[in-house]
């Protein structure tokens, strides 16, 4: 793997460094069929950290198994001190660990706010109304739409209702699944400047994995590439920007 000395990033330098997520030699199977091989990753407390590679290199694996499913077969994964490795995946998510998943996964026969609420249930009853209008700040869209179903909302409306259930759990660690995908530039647009906001304003961690290898390595302090469910390089987001073995495989034709 090659590691490149860190240098200031596109996005703004987070405040604290204390490993809040660390994967260590994580092997994951789909039946005999090995997803993950060996892969080592941290996550510092405040960051945006995201993971680039192709489509099949192993980047939702790596997200799923952080939940639990599927449970890695090797390997360890620790949260804040605590392996998580063997947790099942509702012990995992109370600890403060959201995901919003690659596909959205809304719940399309539910209304926004229904959706929203299903995000809160693990937390105090006594945040939801400051934690709503958080959200409804964040996504004014949503407002709007709240007493609407899930699944009569547009890609980047459904995207952004995705990330704002996740939100309403009031997590510490941000897991975000391909935000970008299937959505107009636009709106990709928007979803990322959400990203780097809560990140600043809030010291949001974020793991970030992502196909659109341009926007995610902009906005992340630190990168991690896939390929075949190997990490072959890290560095800063500006480093990896740079190299030309990423902008040859993942940045050419455009942004």
């Amino acid at each position: 793997m090659s590691d490149m000395q860190t240098k200031p990033a596109t996005a703004a330098a987070p405040a604290t460094g204390a490993t809040m997520l660390q994967i260590r030699g994580i092997h994951t199977f789909y039946g005999q069929i090995e997803a993950l091989k060996g892969v080592d990753l941290d996550v510092r407390q405040g960051e945006i950290v995201t993971l680039i590679g192709s489509n099949g290199a192993g980047k939702s694996t790596l997200l799923m198994t952080i939940c639990g499913t599927p449970a890695a077969r090797a390997g360890s994964i620790v949260f804040e001190g605590k392996d998580i490795t063997r947790l099942p995946t509702f012990q995992i998510m109370r600890l403060g660990i959201a995901q919003s998943p690659e596909g959205r996964r809304i719940f399309p026969r539910m209304t926004v706010m229904e959706n929203l609420q299903m995000g809160a249930l693990t937390t105090d009853e006594a945040h939801f109304a400051g934690d709503l209008e958080r959200i409804f700040t964040l996504f004014p869209i949503l407002k709007k739409r709240q007493g609407q179903r899930g699944g009569t909302l547009s890609g980047g409306e459904q995207q952004m209702l995705a990330i704002g259930r996740a939100l309403m759990s009031r997590p510490r660690l941000l897991l975000l699944d391909e935000p970008s995908l299937g959505l107009a530039p636009l709106i990709v647009r928007q979803i990322f400047e959400v990203i780097r906001d809560i990140n600043r304003t809030e010291g949001m961690t974020v793991f970030l994995v992502e196909q659109n290898a341009y926007h995610a390595l902009r906005l992340a302090h630190r990168g991690y590439v896939m390929v075949n469910g190997q990490i072959t390089m890290s560095g800063s987001g500006r480093e990896l920007l740079a190299n030309s073995e990423v902008r040859s495989a993942y940045l050419e034709g455009g942004h």
